[in-house]
């Protein structure tokens, strides 16, 4: 009886021992039956977070800051031809340069017109590096070369300026403003398709433009080609150009087919007509400090991605502007042909003769090259 009671005594004692230290007792089998989920728990956590230190170095080096940035201005917005062409441009520097280069593009005319932006650019400001402009823009800032582009009815088709874009006459126009100081350097070539007059009033031919007011920028080649065939030259900033065809400041403008539809201007001017007097050149630019503050490796890198970046906007252009023909006219937008030219370029010959005294010669090469 006496080892009874002993053996019981001691029997309590070992269960008690085992709860104090917070080990339970084995009452439940269900504990012990499925040991192999909870074994392979505990091998796949070390292995997450062995593997943790290498996935936070990876995303740090990829989010790593760029040695260079250059602040991109572009007037148009992202979805247009040139805002496009801008994204490809950033996205091969990235992918050239390793993000060691950063183009920061601020579009939608966020830091101004092309005219302010230039004029920010030309008075030293530094707030911009780069821009996408017009390649007649520089007309008004010594560009004698720059202004042969825009002259009317100088190229016949898309391939004529290409041909020209892509030969060693395009490099001497680039190189144009940097050595006659003006304070920017070309990079590369691109367009925006044909320029053609919209509306807000309805027309069927040339006659129709006589009297109208008609937005140009501040280019003394657009000016005498919109007096030229009539109308009144009415400058308006390109921001400012929406309100003022819906206002009446101004009867109508001129653009290139995308950058119309883009801008939401068929709301306001649904009338156009395929005139092609200028086909829409651009360049882009960079400041000649932004310029002579890279290396001779990140000025490559530059050049690159602009031939890349030119070759995109080639065949962009072409597609985008069938394309959106296509949806204007399924929109409701009035779409006038022109099938004989003659009258247009008849009306300013007296400009194209007046713009390009003493460079009859080059000019006569650009021409040559259809």
């Amino acid at each position: 009886m006496k080892k009874k009671l002993l053996s019981a005594i001691l029997c309590g004692t070992m269960v008690l021992s085992m709860t104090a230290c917070g080990v339970k007792a084995p009452e439940a089998p269900a504990a012990t039956e499925t040991p192999a989920p909870a074994a392979e728990e505990k091998t796949e956590e070390p292995a997450a977070a062995e593997e943790a230190p290498a996935e936070e170095a990876a995303v740090e080096e990829t989010a790593a800051e760029p040695e260079v940035v250059l602040v991109y201005a572009e007037v148009n917005p992202l979805d247009s031809i040139v805002g496009q062409t801008a994204t490809a441009f950033q996205e091969k520097v990235t992918e050239l340069s390793g993000g060691k280069i950063y183009i920061d593009v601020q579009a939608s005319g966020v830091l101004g017109s092309e005219t302010q932006v230039l004029d920010d650019i030309l008075a030293g400001g530094t707030a911009v590096q780069m821009s996408r402009i017009s390649a007649f823009a520089l007309t008004s800032y010594g560009g004698q070369k720059s202004k042969l582009l825009s002259l009317p009815y100088t190229f016949v088709n898309r391939d004529h300026y290409w041909n020209f874009a892509t030969s060693d006459l395009a490099e001497e126009f680039l190189l144009e403003p940097h050595e006659n100081g003006t304070g920017v350097i070309g990079l590369f070539y691109g367009e925006e398709g044909f320029r053609h007059f919209f509306t807000a009033k309805d027309i069927n031919g040339i006659e129709d433009l006589a009297g109208m007011k008609i937005r140009v920028s501040n280019d003394p080649v657009m000016v005498g080609l919109v007096e030229g065939i009539g109308a009144s030259a009415t400058q308006v900033d390109f921001k400012e150009l929406y309100s003022a065809l819906q206002s009446g400041v101004v009867d109508g403008a001129e653009q290139p087919i995308a950058n119309y539809k883009s801008n939401a201007f068929p709301e306001v001017a649904p009338y156009m007509i395929l005139d092609g007097h200028t086909l829409g050149a651009i360049q882009v630019v960079i400041t000649d400090s932004a310029w002579n503050s890279l290396t001779a490796e990140q000025q490559d890198i530059l050049k690159e991605a602009g031939k890349y970046a030119s070759e995109f906007n080639r065949k962009l252009s072409a597609d985008a502007e069938a394309e959106v023909l296509e949806q204007l006219k399924a929109d409701g937008v009035k779409i006038v042909e022109v099938t004989d030219p003659t009258p247009w370029q008849e009306a300013v010959k007296d400009v194209v003769a007046e713009n390009i005294k003493g460079q009859e010669e080059l000019y006569q090469k650009i021409v040559d090259m259809k």
